[in-house]
Formats: structure tokens, C-alpha cells, sequence
């Protein structure tokens, strides 16, 4: 069967109806998941790239608890390390894409396994069940493990310079305390995180960037107040209007496009403000 062309977003990549859902194009695989339809591409295909670069290994904590992480690795000298903290979905398909998305751009990217300590290489998709089931492992978040375990994380990364954190949803919030707790971090970035405003007396050790969403119902806009309030003398804070939760994330029907593109834009300069070697 011939391969078939798809939109401008894409060009250069074909794809088989009823073929091997996984294609290898300039040296990276794609692969190919169900999805909603979207401008340019062909119904019901969602297309991600998930570079040859990413692997999975294992950290040890400081009370020597070992977690599994995923790791993606620049093809050239790296720019420095990132962390990169997982929504309450686990290291899931989206958190791989956003460290293999960061090593295009130059920078070591790991993604700790946070919920290792509750089960073992959990990860989850978006569907309402799905959700539902993630929600229990933050029922009783253990914020402390947490952060001992992204500790392990930034030291990993320290051979490779500079290292910053940057965090979604539940990671936001982690973000936000790793940069006011943890120690060898040079910037970290937070992106709607829900539990901040109830820690916003927490004054940050590194520079901070804050992104929220306007018409986020988790986090109510009088909370990106009280942030401000108190954060933003010593933090950079947006709020993207046409935003809702989850804007960053291409996988969400919350996903927002021109709001992912901007902000993501505002962190990439962010970062290379501060990850100085």
C-alpha cells in the first residue's frame, strides 16, 4: 500500500494505514497513537516524536530508595540538566516527549519516576477513568519523598552543569518547592502548579517562572493573586487568558496551542538566561 503525504506540520513523514504503528524517519521514531482529529492532520492519528536519544534507568535517593527515570540526551555538548516532574499521570508518553523535546534543544533532560514508591513504573493516559484512578496517588501526597527523590534527580544531572527543574500540574507544585528547598538548582519553572498558593511564603532559592491558566478551574485566578501578591517581586508570572489546565499538554483536550507555544518560548529564554556553564 503507498504511503500516504500528511499536512505541512509534518512534512517529509508518510504513514500506512493498517501498517506497523512505529516509523523511523531521520534517525527518530514516530510513533502513532489514537487521538482526536486536529488541523493538518489525518483523523483520529495523533503524531509525536519520541527521539532515539531517551532511555530508562534508575536513581538512588538519599535514603537509598531506588526509583526508575527516564533519561533523553542531546546529540551534541549539553546546554546543562533539566528535571523534568511528571503530572499525577506518572512518566507517561507526554513527560518522555517534553525530555526528548528538551534534548532537541540542547539540554539532559531525566523525568523521576515520583510514585515509584507507591507502584512501581506506573503511568497514565486521560481518559475520565484514568484520571480518576491517577487522582488516588496524590490523595495523600507525601511531598517530602518527593522532593528527596527529585533531589536525587538534580544530582544526577550536575555533570552536565547548570541544572533547572521544570514541572506540570502536580510537578508545578513540586518545581516551585524544589526551587525554595532543594539545593543545586540554577532556574525552575512551574506550570500550574495547584498547591502553590498554599506555600507561597516559600521564598525561592533559584529564579522561578510561574505559567497559569486563566480558565483553569483547579486553580482559581484569586490564587495566581495571592502569588503575585507575594511571589512576584522575586518570580516571573504569566497568565495566559485563553488557558485552561493541562494547556501545555498536546495529549489533553485541554490543550491549547497558541498558549503551549508562547509559554514554552518564554521558558526556552528563561533557560538560557540562567543555565550558564
Amino acid at each position: 500500500m503507498p504511503g500516504t503525504e500528511l499536512g505541512p506540520c509534518i512534512a517529509g513523514l508518510k504513514y500506512v494505514r493498517g501498517s506497523c504503528r512505529e516509523l523511523l524517519c531521520r534517525g527518530e521514531s514516530v510513533t502513532l497513537r489514537p487521538s482526536t482529529p486536529g488541523p493538518d492532520i489525518a483523523p483520529g492519528l495523533q503524531y509525536s516524536r519520541e527521539v532515539l536519544l531517551g532511555k530508562q534507568f534508575s536513581l538512588t535517593s538519599a535514603d537509598k530508595f531506588q526509583l526508575g527515570a527516564y533519561r533523553a540526551d542531546p546529540s551534541g555538548p549539553s546546554k546543562g540538566g533539566v528535571v523534568v516532574i511528571q503530572e499525577i499521570f506518572g512518566v507517561n508518553h507526554h513527560i518522555r516527549a517534553v525530555c526528548d523535546r528538551l534534548a532537541g534543544e540542547g539540554y539532559t533532560a531525566v523525568a523521576p519516576a515520583l510514585f515509584d514508591r507507591q507502584e512501581k513504573n506506573f503511568e497514565s493516559g486521560y481518559t475520565p477513568d484514568e484520571i480518576a484512578n491517577a487522582r488516588k496517588y496524590v490523595a495523600n501526597p507525601d511531598w517530602g519523598a518527593m522532593l528527596k527523590d527529585t533531589q536525587a534527580a538534580i544530582d544526577e544531572l550536575k555533570k552536565d552543569g547548570p541544572v533547572a527543574i521544570i514541572g506540570f500540574c502536580m510537578g508545578g507544585t513540586i518545581a516551585f518547592l524544589a526551587a525554595a528547598k532543594l539545593s543545586g538548582l540554577s532556574a525552575a519553572v512551574s506550570y500550574y502548579g495547584g498547591q502553590i498558593a498554599k506555600n507561597a511564603d516559600e521564598k525561592p532559592k533559584a529564579p522561578l517562572l510561574m505559567h497559569f491558566g486563566e480558565k483553569d478551574a483547579s486553580i482559581p485566578m484569586t490564587d495566581v493573586e495571592l502569588i503575585k501578591q507575594k511571589r512576584g517581586g522575586d518570580s516571573e508570572i504569566y497568565v495566559y487568558p485563553e488557558a485552561q489546565h493541562g494547556f501545555h499538554c498536546d495529549e489533553r483536550g485541554s490543550f491549547h496551542d497558541a498558549s503551549a507555544k508562547l509559554a514554552w518560548q518564554r521558558t526556552m529564554d528563561f533557560l538560557k538566561k540562567h543555565l550558564k556553564k
